[in-house]
């Protein structure tokens, strides 16, 4: 340790700068094997003087330079300094910000590295430059000791999974790939799982916070679980031909041993004869050895031909073995892109129902801007009519004993018409009411198709299931010598389980947004629609204000007709002057009758468009609950958040 010390301080003097405290410290102590510089902020000259005592250390097995914000050059340095060397075995670079350079520098050290085993790259951008992570990429590609990739918060787009799925087929040595908190999406979470089945070595693949599809997620955990099975059947083959190999050294030992025996006893016979001078016993004897001899021969021959038999028939059975899982992976396979497809067509149609509410939601923005500037107009126009009315009473009280027949006449007219208005907005309520139960019920057979296919295809993907679990268990009298392995696994089953409640801690969190979110939109609609009310409210205040106003014009006229009476003695004397004025006023009356006439009619449609846009909105107000709530029921973060 003093020597590394030394060495370090050395290297410091050389560049001309100051050795760390911090980094003294460090290398005095390398707990076996483990120097941690975490959150030790490293300078340029550091950086080289580290990544020259790298070069040729023989002691450190593990690296922690986790929250050391490397520069581009430093980081640089160091990762030249580990090229060369081969002792290294776990490296940690977590939350260091690297970024194209960096990732370039990586991508150079696991081409060169033949020591590196695990390597954490997690809080970093690598993902943001396409370029220098398909140079990391193929780094990895061609990489042969790596078992462990953390690239968790990395910025990795659905870009940086396809190259990451071409690394992966290239990878032989790769067991362990966490790509949790990532940008990868539907195309990435496709080409990866494309990717699986030309990778036989990778256990275990992280998926998690990606807005990947539930379905792709159960693929590659398909996936994952065929390559263990793949593994763990490689592995008991391989238990059993040591086992044979063993038996077959320990007979071969054991037919040595005797032959060996055998000819000390033929050389003590020799000499025995050659003393004692008995040659014809010497004969038998020695026909006797050679016959045993031949007889230890034949045994040594048919004991091969055991062995030969023995290893052919295992090779069999291993080939039968072979084929059954790849007829049972193919047959899976082939269930899974079914069921993909028709995930992916429900997915489209359900895009395609999110794009019309988005389309309708426009529309009813567009509606609204135009009933605000109606209603302005109307009230213009109703201030401009008020004054013309005021006008025209002024008038009206002077001509009054002429128009008594004409204003009755007037009024049974407005009175049918009010009353045909009504008849026809009640019909087109009744007609709207009824569209609206129309297309209510086919959302609901939309709905109903919907979960009916959905079902279909989780029973069809539980079935699978089923079978594979029937023809697992008739291999568990094979599994006994896993639980050995099991229980050598069992603390990294302790690491994953921590990593898990972690992961669903996050999910949970991500749920509560979600949830968040959700109420916040729903609040938002129930403004909409209290506003919609008031809005209605209002138009119905003007409806009975105007209507208001007419009975109180009614209540005058029907003063001025008794008024009537006293004047009739005067009509003689008027006749001629209210000719002329009663035809001017005619006129004008019939214009006033047709700009009313116009004016209500504008009035009806509006409060009919009015009508007919709050039954809209409510149905779309409708159809975005559902998308929303069918979007929360089927998104992996619902899958993933446990049960309320």
């Amino acid at each position: 340790m003093e020597e590394l010390r030394r060495s370090y301080s050395l290297l410091c003097e050389e560049s001309g700068a100051e050795p760390q405290e911090a980094v003294l410290q460090q290398l005095q102590q390398l707990p076996r094997g483990r120097l941690d510089l975490a959150t030790q902020s490293l300078t340029l000259d550091t950086c080289r003087a580290l990544g020259k005592l790298l070069h040729d250390e023989k002691l450190l097995k593990e690296l922690v330079l986790s929250d050391c914000m490397l520069s581009e050059e430093g980081s640089t340095l160091l990762f030249q300094g580990l090229c060369a060397n081969t002792t290294v075995q776990r490296l940690d670079l977590k939350g260091n910000n690297l970024r194209a350079t960096g990732a370039e520098a990586l991508g150079k050290l696991l081409r060169q590295s033949k020591s590196i085993q695990s390597l954490t790259l997690e809080w970093n951008n690598l993902g943001m430059w396409e370029d220098a992570f398909a140079s990391f990429c193929g780094g990895l590609a061609a990489n042969s000791t790596l078992r462990q990739l953390d690239l968790r918060n990395n910025q990795i787009s659905h870009k940086g999974a396809e190259e990451l799925a071409l690394a992966l087929k290239g990878n032989t040595t790769l067991r362990h790939l966490d790509l949790r908190w990532n940008n990868i999406g539907l195309l990435g979470g496709r080409a990866l799982v494309n990717c699986l089945p030309s990778n036989r070595t990778l256990r275990r693949l992280d998926l998690a916070g990606n807005n990947i599809p539930g379905d792709i997620l159960r693929a590659v955990e398909q996936a994952m679980d065929h390559n263990q099975d793949r593994l763990t059947a490689f592995w008991e083959n391989q238990a059993r031909t040591n086992i044979l190999s063993k038996e077959v050294q320990h007979l071969q030992e054991e037919k040595s041993k005797q032959f060996l025996d055998l000819m000390e006893t033929i050389d003590k016979q020799r000499e025995e004869i050659a003393r004692n001078g008995r040659l014809q016993m010497t004969e038998a004897a020695l026909a006797l050895s050679e016959q045993k001899a031949q007889d230890l021969g034949e045994l040594l021959t048919t004991a091969e031909q055991e062995r030969q038999s023995l290893s052919q028939r295992q090779e069999k059975e291993r080939k039968l073995e072979q084929q059954e899982a790849a007829d049972r992976e193919s047959k899976l396979l082939r269930d899974l892109s079914a069921a993909n497809e028709k995930n992916l067509l429900l997915r489209s149609q359900v895009e395609e129902l999110e794009r019309k509410v988005k389309s309708q939601q426009e529309q009813l923005f567009l509606t609204r801007q135009e009933l605000t500037n109606t209603s302005a107009e109307l009230k213009i126009r109703a201030i401009q009519a008020e004054e013309r009315l005021d006008v025209e009473k002024r008038r009206a009280k002077q001509n009054m004993e002429d128009l008594e027949k004409l204003h009755s006449k007037e009024v049974d007219h407005m009175t049918r018409h009010l009353e045909e208005s009504e008849r026809a907005m009640q019909e087109r309520i009744q007609r709207l009411e009824a569209l609206r139960l129309s297309l209510e019920e086919e959302l609901s057979r939309m709905k109903a198709a919907l979960l009916s296919e959905r079902g279909q295809a989780e029973e069809e993907l539980i079935k699978a299931r089923n079978q594979a679990r029937l023809e697992e268990q008739h291999r568990l009298a094979h599994l006994e010598e896993k639980i050995r392995l099991l229980a050598q696994a069992r603390d990294e089953a302790q690491g994953t389980c921590l990593q898990q409640k972690q992961m669903v801690a996050e999910s949970q969190a991500r749920a509560s947004q979600l949830n968040l979110q959700m109420e916040g939109q729903q609040r938002r609609l129930e403004e909409l629609q209290q506003e919609l009310s008031n809005k209605d409210q209002e138009k119905v205040a003007e409806v009975t204000r105007v209507r208001v106003e007419l009975q109180e014009q009614m209540g005058r006229m029907q003063a001025d007709l008794v008024a009537q009476e006293v004047l009739k003695e005067k009509v003689a004397a008027l006749e001629r002057q209210l000719k002329v004025i009663g035809n001017e006023h005619r006129e004008a009356l019939l214009d006033r009758e047709s700009e009313n006439a116009s004016l209500r009619e504008k009035l009806r449609l509006k409060e009919a468009e009015i009508s007919r846009i709050r039954d809209e909105e409510a149905q779309r107000a409708s159809f975005l609950q559902n998308a929303v709530l069918a979007y929360v029921q089927g998104s992996p973060l619902r899958a993933l958040s446990p049960p309320k």
